[in-house]
């Protein structure tokens, strides 16, 4: 992987990080590429149960690097290829379809700004924790463009229609508090506090019942689409699947004996 981003595992935790804090880690190609790697890699690592995406200095992510693109744009007019939107499709779709989509729960430890496809990056995890400095904002249309990197289907999930047009055709900051009130961070902690913190809730889904939890992202995600009786009907399906693993029975015996389960993720 690039040193853009950086990745590693360790009992079963899987750690990306987003690394251009002297670029306040905007997306370049380089980046772009590492991050969907990174996320691709950790989805389809059976050893992996869980992942934390994170980033170093004081951003997040403020999405794309546009120092990078209005030079490519500038060569797409030249050439008429009109080929630097395609990273959408190249990154920005594969990146959040591998974070919401893998079959383990994704932590986001958002240290500072979330920007655009940073913001959908962000809202692309199952859990946010989040430091009390961290801001928030949608900012496509604040250099014409529109939502990518799936904020239009996560943010109005989170906060409504009506927030998410206000937040998305008028893109300001809005604070971390305000993102806890919102259903945006499931957890504000003290800046100081937001790396340990954001690694104890990832590790503790890492030594969780990783069936279970993968069951519960996919009922999530197809409730979000389906009726009520569709979703029953999966939530069956599901329920078997989870009701046979070996996680399950571990679960009921130490129930029984008044103990902590110790997971197999399987």
């Amino acid at each position: 992987m690039a040193d853009s981003v950086l990745y590693e595992v360790s009992d079963g935790l899987a750690t990306i990080t987003i690394n251009r804090p002297e670029a306040m880690n905007a997306m370049n190609i380089e980046a772009k590429n590492a991050l969907r790697d990174s996320a691709r890699t950790a989805a389809a690592d059976p050893d992996v149960r869980a992942v934390l995406l994170t980033a170093t200095g004081r951003a997040f992510c403020v999405g794309q690097d546009l120092k990078e693109h209005i030079t490519l744009l500038a060569e797409d007019r030249k050439s008429g290829s009109g080929t630097t939107m395609s990273t959408v499709r190249d990154h920005y779709n594969p990146i959040v379809r591998a974070l919401a989509g893998m079959p383990k729960p994704v932590v986001a430890g958002v240290n500072g700004v979330a920007a655009g496809a940073g913001l959908g990056f962000a809202l692309a995890a199952d859990y946010r924790v989040v430091a009390d400095t961290a801001t928030f904002t949608t900012s496509f249309a604040g250099v014409a463009l529109t939502a990518d990197s799936g904020v239009s289907w996560t943010l109005p999930r989170l906060v409504g229609p009506g927030r998410a047009a206000d937040l998305l055709l008028f893109p300001r900051p809005f604070s971390a508090q305000e993102a806890y009130d919102w259903g945006i961070a499931n957890k504000v902690v003290p800046a100081a506090e937001l790396a340990a913190e954001a690694t104890a809730v990832a590790r503790a889904l890492a030594d969780g019942p990783t069936l279970a939890y993968a069951s519960i992202k996919e009922s999530l995600a197809y409730g979000a689409g389906h009726t009520l009786d569709e979703t029953l009907k999966t939530e069956e399906e599901l329920q078997g699947r989870a009701g046979a693993s070996e996680d399950h029975s571990i679960a009921v015996q130490a129930f029984i004996a008044k103990e902590k389960p110790r997971y197999l993720g399987r």
